[in-house]
């Protein structure tokens, strides 16, 4: 086996049979459900189990987070919609219109990060309307919701990966 041939078995844009990109779906997944409004959740269940100080850094991060993500969406929201319509829309086209498997691959990873990203911003919302009232609850909440979207989403591309597979001919 040469450098070539080694760069290219590394360097593979059949995405749904590569090792590295189901590396990254799991931990795509894994960090966002692990982090909560950019809180990490080993936190709020510390602070549920009633440690002062968990509870208090909990509130500060809280509070923190959710006026930078809400900072970020009143002031680029509209721009961020546009760019990410633009992009999945291009990449679905490339991927489902042009038969590009690494666009398909591309558009799996980033529509549920879009919509993640979508219900942080209402979570966020929400939660500073409220006064930070029963924060546990809705952090958790939060976090059972991205991770039953990462149920919903894994499967839909495995489903969709094993179908590419199976039909994939080498000489279309």
């Amino acid at each position: 086996m040469d450098f070539f041939d080694l760069v290219t078995e590394v360097i593979d844009f059949r995405s749904f049979s590569n090792l590295w990109y189901w590396i990254v779906l799991a931990i795509l997944w894994s960090t966002l459900s692990h982090w909560v409004l950019g809180i990490p959740y080993h936190l709020v269940q510390r602070a549920r189990r009633g440690d002062a100080e968990s509870l208090r850094d909990l509130y500060a991060l809280a509070e923190i987070n959710s006026r930078r993500i809400l900072g970020f969406a009143d002031l680029s929201g509209t721009g961020f919609v546009a760019a990410s319509a633009f992009v999945l829309s291009s990449l679905a086209v490339l991927g489902w219109g042009y038969r590009v498997e690494f666009a398909q691959a591309v558009i799996l990873l980033l529509m549920p990060l879009i919509l993640v990203t979508a219900l942080t911003v209402h979570t966020a919302r929400r939660l500073h309307d409220s006064g930070f009232e029963r924060l546990e609850i809705r952090l958790r909440n939060h976090r059972l919701m991205v991770q039953g979207m990462g149920i919903v989403f894994i499967f839909v591309t495995a489903f969709w990966g094993m179908y590419t597979n199976v039909t994939f001919t080498p000489l279309r």
